[in-house]
């Protein structure tokens, strides 16, 4: 007769090898975009997030930061196709979805698919367009479908949007829609290099550059298999509270003796705690692990909460950032 304790010990144990199997195939993912990508450890282990998680990203960082040739580069790794559109305050709906072409054969006007029927799209400089356009988005990036007329295209799996902003030049530019902003689980902001790094790229860059060749370490299926695995990284109940209670605390900060309220218009939602879970899920299998810690909370928090939060005005008078009420609330608030 077979021990159930035996059972319930392999089954653990045949879950750990896949955990390390997929662990060590995103590890030469990684290491694939480092052969051109000498910097951004940051940009491409998010990315990495983004893209196991199946949530879009929003990026602010000054121009010419190599965002395309580090999304470009990361697609050939994954063999998935990858589009860049470049926002302008000129740019239509259309020019992103669809338009309609005649055809002088026929008499009839066919659908022609514009650059979102792929995998990969690259927002730049999302805030430079118009509401409208931005707005064009909103389906596809919580639907995972377009809609044109009367007919309904699925979009291909996977489907990520990566989104950036300048912080720099604010002139001509247009603010987010709070319901874009909604669909963008993770804002992160990319700084220069180090002086070391910054000698590589130039040395790379002077050493047979365009040559280095990228090879594919996964493909469709070995993502969605990955993706799959997910699903059942452990999260014990302490976790769902702690995360409950960092949620609470930006609504109801009294309730924690935090001294927050005034700079408050309002909190976080609970659709903020669903994605920072999974996220976590995710940091735990890069680090090998098949159960989530307090301290995939703590390191993802800032990146997924602060840019959901709204402060008043009292908080610009006094220079408190979105990131400083998160990190008062991450030191405030214990995990039970």
């Amino acid at each position: 007769m077979v021990n159930k304790e035996t059972i319930t010990k392999t089954n653990e144990d045949l879950f750990q090898e896949k955990i390390n199997i997929a662990s060590k195939k995103i590890e030469e993912v990684i290491n694939e975009v480092h052969k051109k990508i000498v910097w951004q450890d940051n940009l491409i282990k998010s990315m990495i997030i983004w893209l196991l998680a199946k949530w879009h990203i929003l990026i602010e960082w000054v121009p010419w930061l190599a965002k395309t040739l580090t999304i470009d580069t990361l697609s050939k790794t994954l063999d998935l196709g990858f589009n860049r559109l470049q926002f302008t305050p000129d740019l239509l709906p259309s020019d992103l979805i669809w338009t309609e072409i005649y055809n002088a054969k026929t008499g009839e006007f066919l659908i022609k698919k514009w650059p979102i029927f792929n995998n990969f799209i690259l927002a730049d400089e999302i805030n430079r367009a118009p509401s409208k356009v931005q707005s064009a988005l909103l389906e596809a990036m919580a639907e995972k479908h377009i809609t044109i007329w009367k007919e309904t295209f699925d979009l291909e799996e996977p489907f990520i949007v990566l989104a950036t902003q300048n912080p720099i030049e604010q002139s001509g530019t247009y603010r987010l829609p709070e319901a874009q902003l909604d669909r963008f689980m993770m804002k992160i902001n990319v700084e220069y290099w180090s002086k070391n790094e910054e000698i590589e790229m130039y040395k790379k860059l002077n050493d047979n550059y365009e040559n280095i060749k990228i090879n594919k370490i996964l493909n469709k299926k070995q993502i969605k298999e990955i993706q799959d695995l997910l699903k059942d990284i452990y999260i014990s109940d302490n976790i769902y509270e702690y995360v409950s209670d960092i949620i609470e605390a930006s609504r109801s900060p009294d309730r924690y003796d935090l001294n927050i309220w005034e700079y408050l218009n309002y909190g976080i939602s609970p659709r903020w705690g669903i994605s920072l879970i999974s996220w976590a899920k995710v940091l735990a299998l890069l680090d090998w692990r098949s159960f989530v810690t307090p301290e995939d909370i703590k390191q993802l928090a800032e990146n997924v909460l602060s840019h959901r939060l709204s402060l008043n005005y009292e908080a610009v008078v006094n220079d408190i950032t979105n990131s400083d009420v998160i990190k008062k609330i991450l030191d405030w608030v214990k995990v039970v």
